[in-house]
């Protein structure tokens, strides 16, 4: 009867955010993702968005919506997204013939490996699968999936953060580096 019980909540929903703090968050999410597609255009190609992958939309969500939040700080944005392409690509190269057994495995592995590293960013949850299902552009770039797009990209998110974040009266980031 207890476990029932847990499911039904109890607590109350967060305040609505300022207008203002809406601002600073469409702001920041719109500066940083074009930032990401910018440099995907002057290094990677005129064609496509490799380098804007999915994780990127729920980081832009904490970095720049929930600045204050712990899975938004720097530590757990390069730790989570790196270590989780890490892990992405390993099980995708080593469980490649089977892809639901690669996706668990990568998923799951990235969630113990930022736990255990202090690193958690549930975006890197979705970097690992990326790095599993993403295709045939993804799957070429192999261990290169690290750098670009996903290390290039967060460093990319971490520079507009830090600079839009901090433009506001309001806002301070980060809280903590490591």
């Amino acid at each position: 009867m207890k476990y029932w019980q847990k499911m039904k909540g109890g607590g109350q929903s967060p305040p609505r955010v300022s207008l203002t703090e809406v601002g600073w968050s469409w702001l920041g999410s719109f500066a940083g993702i074009v930032a990401v597609a910018l440099l995907h255009y002057t290094i990677v190609d005129q064609q496509g968005l490799i380098m804007l992958i999915g994780s990127f939309g729920a980081t832009a969500v904490l970095l720049y919506g929930a600045p204050r939040s712990p899975l938004a700080q720097p530590r757990n944005l390069l730790g989570g997204h790196v270590l989780s392409a890490i892990v992405g690509v390993a099980a995708g190269q080593w469980l490649g013939a089977y892809p639901a057994l690669a996706a668990a495995l990568a998923v799951s592995a990235a969630i113990a490996l930022m736990h255990l590293t202090r690193t958690l960013h549930p975006p890197g949850g979705a970097t690992a699968l990326i790095a599993v299902m993403g295709g045939d552009s993804i799957d070429l770039l192999g261990y290169w999936f690290v750098l670009v797009p996903v290390a290039s990209g967060a460093l990319l998110m971490l520079v507009v953060a830090l600079l839009v974040n901090n433009a506001a009266k309001t806002r301070k980031y980060p809280d903590y580096w490591f």
